[in-house]
């Protein structure tokens, strides 16, 4: 990397939605970031960072956690420290899952949902998942390591439909156009 280009050092994650109407069961969207090693950028994540997890070395960190999207602004918030992520990574997957329990949501019945990947106060994308609505998970954004120019952002929301914890393992795998 030289002097000059720094690339992407510092992104944050936020997602929202609107809380269920009365008398329905809650909605819970949840950010997953998933990790890539250099010898192997499209194969099973190093690890993945969610709700129940954390990074071994604190350069992923969920700030928020809503079960409900009850919050003011942003539900849930997601900090990603690229700079400080080791050299073995290659690339870090953003995603977003829809819990399937206590009902089987897709985005067509998430009330407004909206993210958006800042850094500092730049937007670098923002979307409402309308291409996916009939998906229960989503990649929302991929950040590539270039030795010569640092982190860069691939964006495109990309729907899936698959379980969480299929999800989080395929994520990954190669993007469509």
């Amino acid at each position: 990397m030289n002097g000059l280009n720094k690339g992407i050092r510092k992104v944050e994650m936020s997602l929202k939605w609107d809380p269920s109407p009365a008398g329905e069961p809650p909605t819970d969207l949840d950010i997953v970031a998933g990790t890539y090693l250099a010898d192997d950028p499209r194969g099973e994540p190093a690890y993945v960072v969610h709700f129940d997890s954390r990074s071994p070395d604190g350069t992923i960190t969920l700030n928020r956690d809503s079960t409900d999207g009850k919050g003011f602004g942003w539900d849930e918030v997601m900090t990603i420290e690229l700079d400080r992520l080791d050299a073995r990574y290659a690339r870090v997957v953003v995603g977003v899952v829809i819990q399937q329990r206590p009902a089987e949501r897709t985005f067509v019945s998430v009330i407004k949902p909206a993210f958006r990947i800042r850094e500092g106060y730049t937007v670098l994308t923002e979307d409402d998942f309308g291409g996916v609505l009939g998906a229960t998970a989503a990649t929302v954004a991929e950040f590539v390591r270039d030795p010569a120019d640092g982190w860069s952002l691939h964006d495109g929301v990309q729907g899936y439909e698959d379980d969480p914890a299929t999800f989080t393992r395929i994520m990954g795998r190669l993007r469509r156009s």
